[in-house]
């Protein structure tokens, strides 16, 4: 929520609604979340362009956009749960569970993928749901029950994968019916004027689209703001606070359950021990693309900025033929450089109001 400013008067002395003046292109530019953001995109964008030879071609380009769509997917909902004022730490367990209920299922009952699939979906979304009741009911800091949830599905996949699999990983289910539909749905890919374009990129866009006309355009949307930026504030003005934080946590599960499918139907079998630190670079994004850590502030379009980030840098290494170690090194670099970038746009915007 923002401060409403006292009101300003004209030259006849009677008060003017702020909200009727008018506001310079500039003013609204630096105040946009993922200006930051965009800033860092185009310097990394020309670092790697400079350095790296093999950067520009159509090929690449594709890569990149694949592997930001992989971590955008779940930073776009992510986002939205840190501009409401919460965090999730099993995000990135989450996905390879909505990947091994979808598997099991369908290779245990012998049933068509796409039972799996549904059934996937029901487990993913109550798990959201458990994470958000439990929040809301015990008032424990999101932090201690993401955490709580973390631990029980790292423990859960990979003990009941090895209880019914007998291994670490998965039976394959390629020969199922419904596979081919499902992995065109969740991991197909087609050729545009020589980039390769995976689908889950059309996935990535489409959920920041939605994201950004619920943040912008809806009360949904409103009440998040209102949440993160103050609680007790939002619930006195009638802000259905419970709700919200459920319903946040329902749509980071179900870009698990997007994820998760992408996860399986690309690669046929899954690891039980996959996931498990995801959900960091799932926040980074989310921070490089404006969020705030104490909410309240941020957009689903910064968190594609990251996102898009984040793959110029995990691939522009490998086009520079540098050493992947550095990787870690570059990406802690970023997030705190982008963290300062986005105090810096949010201090002058504030400055010319």
């Amino acid at each position: 929520m923002t401060a409403t400013a006292p009101p300003v008067k004209g030259k006849d002395s009677a008060p003017v609604d702020e909200r009727l003046l008018r506001t310079s292109p500039l003013r609204k530019l630096l105040g946009r979340p993922e200006l930051g953001s965009v800033v860092g995109a185009v310097a990394v964008f020309l670092f790697f362009a400079i350095v790296a030879d093999s950067f520009l071609r159509a090929s690449s380009f594709g890569t990149v956009l694949y592997a930001a769509s992989t971590i955008g997917i779940m930073a776009v909902p992510v986002a939205l749960l840190m501009i409401g004022g919460e965090f999730d730490l099993s995000a990135g367990v989450l996905v390879t569970s909505a990947a091994l209920v979808s598997s099991m299922f369908s290779y245990q009952m012998t049933a068509n993928v796409w039972v799996g699939v549904g059934v996937s979906l029901l487990v993913t979304l109550a798990i959201g749901v458990f994470n958000g009741v439990m929040l809301t009911r015990t008032k424990l800091p999101s932090f201690i029950i993401t955490l709580g949830t973390f631990l029980m599905l790292t423990g859960l996949n990979l003990g009941l994968t090895k209880l019914i699999s007998g291994t670490v990983s998965t039976r394959t289910i390629a020969d199922m019916e419904g596979f081919s539909s499902a992995q065109a749905l969740f991991a197909s890919h087609f050729s545009v004027g020589g980039i390769d374009i995976k689908v889950t990129i059309l996935w990535w866009f489409a959920l920041v689209a939605l994201a950004t006309w619920i943040l912008l355009r809806t009360r949904f949307g409103n009440w998040i703001f209102a949440v993160g930026g103050n609680a007790d504030a939002a619930r006195a003005v009638g802000v259905p606070v419970r709700t919200t934080r459920i319903g946040l946590y329902m749509g980071v599960a179900f870009c698990a359950w997007v994820s998760g499918q992408h996860l399986l139907f690309s690669f046929d079998v899954v690891q039980s021990g996959e996931g498990v630190g995801n959900e960091l670079i799932y926040i980074i994004a989310a921070v490089i693309g404006g969020c705030l850590i104490t909410g309240g502030y941020g957009s689903a379009i910064g968190s594609a900025v990251g996102a898009f980030i984040f793959g110029m840098t995990s691939k522009g290494i490998v086009y520079a033929e540098w050493n992947p170690d550095w990787f870690k090194f570059f990406l802690g670099a970023m997030l705190l450089l982008a963290t300062l970038l986005n105090a810096w746009v949010r201090k002058r915007a504030e400055a010319t109001r």
